[in-house]
């Protein structure tokens, strides 16, 4: 499908916004969400940006150009058409985050070790989604890069250093890169704060939340 589950929106723009790219690589445009959703909250949500200005360079990776619209070109700064394999050897440019959200799985082991070799050289960090559990899937809309060729999993991961996990329960999703270790710590403290508010609300308890925080 040119699209992904609505389960991991969260997880994922919380990823982007918090490592705040000039410039982002996204691999299967497909239907475009994530690079629509990356230029709103890292451009409109900018107040030191005028509305309608481009101050961020978003391209995308497309193998199937049926797929692109009039919507895709007023969306990206550039869209490069063919297998991702063979357009990442030729990209000169160096990005802050390259997106691959349930892309990795149409990549066959081999395959897909070679473009993450490729997006190491091209990106700062690498942003991975992939099935937790992986559908039997050929081509569709008769795309047959839709094939689903390898059920990625947290231990294909295993020899990658700078990388964490972000939990989610229909997605296996991995954060690559040299802010991995900012965002992971910005993740967990944010995290226990969420998880003392709740404790707070479900026991009553009436101390200011300053007093916790110390803030």
């Amino acid at each position: 499908m040119p699209s992904s589950h609505h389960y991991q929106l969260n997880e994922i723009l919380e990823l982007i916004i918090e490592t705040n790219p000039a410039k982002v690589l996204d691999i299967g445009v497909g239907f475009g969400k994530y690079g629509f959703l990356s230029r709103e909250y890292l451009e409109l949500w900018d107040p030191d940006a005028a509305y309608g200005e481009r101050k961020r360079q978003i391209d995308g990776i497309e193998a199937f150009e049926a797929y692109l619209t009039p919507l895709h070109r007023l969306i990206y700064d550039h869209i490069f058409i063919g297998n991702a394999r063979e357009v990442l050897l030729k990209l000169t440019d160096r990005y802050d985050l390259i997106l691959m959200i349930d892309v990795f799985e149409h990549f066959n082991y081999q395959d897909g070790l070679k473009v993450l070799e490729e997006c190491r050289r091209c990106g700062q960090n690498i942003l991975i989604s992939v099935p937790k559990i992986m559908s039997i899937q050929a081509d569709v809309y008769g795309n047959p890069y839709e094939t689903h060729r390898y059920n990625w999993k947290k231990k294909d991961f295993s020899a990658i250093p700078d990388k964490f996990f972000l939990y989610n329960f229909k997605s296996t999703i991995c954060y690559i890169g040299k802010d991995s270790h900012r965002i992971s710590h910005i993740l967990k403290s944010r995290n226990r704060r969420r998880t003392l508010v709740r404790v707070l609300e479900l026991t009553g308890l009436k101390k200011p939340l300053k007093f916790f925080f110390g803030t």
